[in-house]
């Protein structure tokens, strides 16, 4: 669906507080079986950990498998299936021990082999994972990936069933991190022998976490019943969870507030004054590691063209996006890593991010000239997965290019099909660009932005000197040195612009008060296991 934009920007947030109206405020009512009614993002694309990509797919990926190391309730990270990890004297050798009570969903032992089966799948080229590229520290990672070298060459083995030996190309201060992550997860080997790309579904998916699959509801549910042969079955006290795809947040809101659902992991941005009115403490605003950006194609002309992409981004208003549109819950982002990350200084900034707007539209309005749109407008489609915020976004960033004669035709779908489209190499001028860090690393941001990471990178930026910074930067043992070139790097991209950042995000949720344990952390973890309902 598209339409052209004909819209101030005042309208942007007409008519915001009529939508909780008749919405009534309650305590979400009881399901039989104690059945935690979940709100997600969206309906997942995939429940093979080995393809998955989406924040919405690694909620409920979280819930039914365990990593050698594993995220609680508080983000911290904990042991999973491995119970102890030693480190050699270089950094480049982890040797983990598993825990003999591991089990899979039917019964089966978890054992160091299904990890390195696991781990040479994703890795494998015919499994063409999207964040394969994550796993390049592993020793021989890149070249296997790239199928230059067997799966037998990467640096991951088994010596026997309760031992994991783990091999780096270079010492990588976010492993364990890392390990946490659904691209380290094990799939049961079996599973996939028998029923290939099928073993996600319903009857088929083995699991090894707190929670097996019940059901499949496309568009309407994902329920999970409680994995009685997980290692700590006994303190998992929620039998039950469905997970519920509410891309329509202002929906979502009236179906909380009327008890159909018990929490919800995104808001209304612009609704956030009457949500705190209305819900008091259930509205829970805490960290988070993430990004919202423009990407833009490359690949296209006008937008091969830096004049442009740096006239895009000069004219976007983004302390009003944040204050008025999304109520504080948004930070503004004049750089691609956000601040407070482990192992960095404070990142670079946007050139001209601390000039008046008006000096900034007419810096925009300049370089459109130079670039020929000085008497014809610039027209682009800009590509978004719909939901409030992201609409009002749309409609607010288009507003503001309208003032410097840019044409804009906004176009959505649905997050799983947005997502997929962009990932499979699918046709945009600008697109809504989501990230969610999965360790407090800058390597984390600015990997998306290497040459050939095409899943992650859809407009193709390809920049030597920037791949050179990060393999420096890589092979670094100094960790101040390290900091150094990665923030090299990252100047490099924000003059470049292949994405142009635009916000750094912060958790916001619904919790009913039925719901305990849910404590906000920068993870925005919340595994079910630890969470608990009462009544």
């Amino acid at each position: 669906m598209s339409w052209s934009l004909r819209l101030h920007r005042r309208q942007c947030l007409a008519g915001g507080g009529a939508l909780l109206a008749g919405a009534a405020l309650g305590t979400a009512r009881a399901d039989p079986a104690g059945l935690y009614r979940r709100g997600n993002d969206a309906d997942p694309e995939t429940l093979d950990p080995h393809r998955s990509s989406t924040v919405a797919e690694a909620h409920i990926l979280r819930d039914l498998y365990e990593g050698l190391l594993t995220i609680d309730n508080h983000g911290a990270i904990i042991p999973g299936v491995a119970t102890a990890w030693r480190v050699s004297d270089d950094a480049l050798t982890y040797t983990f021990s598993l825990r003999p009570e591991a089990r899979w969903s039917n019964g089966d032992s978890v054992v160091a082999g299904d990890f390195v089966f696991a781990l040479s799948r994703i890795l494998a080229p015919a499994t063409a994972a999207k964040y394969a590229e994550v796993l390049y520290p592993l020793r021989h990672a890149r070249a296997v990936n790239r199928g230059d070298l067997p799966a037998e060459a990467l640096g991951v083995t088994a010596p026997d069933p309760a031992t994991l030996v783990i091999r780096l190309e270079q010492p990588t201060p976010y492993l364990l991190d890392l390990l946490t992550h659904h691209v380290a997860l094990p799939v049961h080997p079996a599973s996939v022998a028998r029923y290939g790309d099928g073993f996600t579904r319903p009857g088929l998916l083995v699991s090894n976490g707190a929670y097996a699959l019940s059901e499949t509801v496309p568009n309407d549910r994902i329920t999970l019943t409680r994995n009685p042969h997980f290692h700590a079955a006994a303190a998992v006290a929620i039998p039950r969870v469905a997970f519920l795809p509410t891309p329509d947040l202002a929906s979502a809101v009236r179906r909380y507030a009327g008890g159909e659902i018990d929490s919800l992991a995104d808001l209304p941005g612009d609704q956030m004054v009457s949500l705190k009115r209305r819900f008091g403490d259930q509205v829970v605003l805490g960290p988070a590691l993430g990004l919202y950006a423009l990407a833009i194609n490359l690949r296209k002309a006008p937008f091969d063209d830096g004049r442009v992409r740096r006239a895009l981004s000069l004219v976007i208003d983004r302390e009003f996006l944040c204050d008025r549109l999304w109520c504080g819950t948004m930070n503004p982002a004049y750089s691609l890593c956000p601040p407070s990350l482990d192992h960095y200084a404070d990142p670079p900034q946007l050139n001209g991010h601390d000039a008046l707007p008006i000096d900034r539209e007419e810096a925009a309005r300049a370089l459109l000239a130079d670039a020929g749109f000085g008497t014809r407008p610039l027209a682009l489609t800009y590509r978004f997965n719909t939901s409030d915020n992201n609409r009002n976004t749309a409609l607010a960033i288009a507003e503001m290019w309208r003032g410097i004669g840019v044409e804009t035709r906004l176009v959505y779908t649905d997050a799983k099909t947005h997502f997929a489209h962009l990932r499979d190499g699918g046709d945009f001028d600008v697109a809504r660009m989501s990230w969610v860090a999965d360790y407090a690393d800058p390597q984390n941001f600015l990997f998306l932005l290497e040459t050939g990471n095409d899943g992650l990178n859809p407009g193709h930026y390809a920049n030597p000197a920037y791949d050179a910074l990060l393999r420096r930067a890589a092979a670094e043992r100094d960790v101040g040195g390290r900091a150094g070139l990665l923030r090299r790097a990252e100047a490099l991209a924000l003059t470049d612009l292949p994405w142009i950042p635009v916000m750094h995000t912060r958790s916001k949720a619904l919790i009913a008060p039925r719901l305990t344990g849910y404590h906000p952390n920068l993870r925005n973890a919340a595994p079910t296991r630890f969470l608990r309902l009462d009544g």
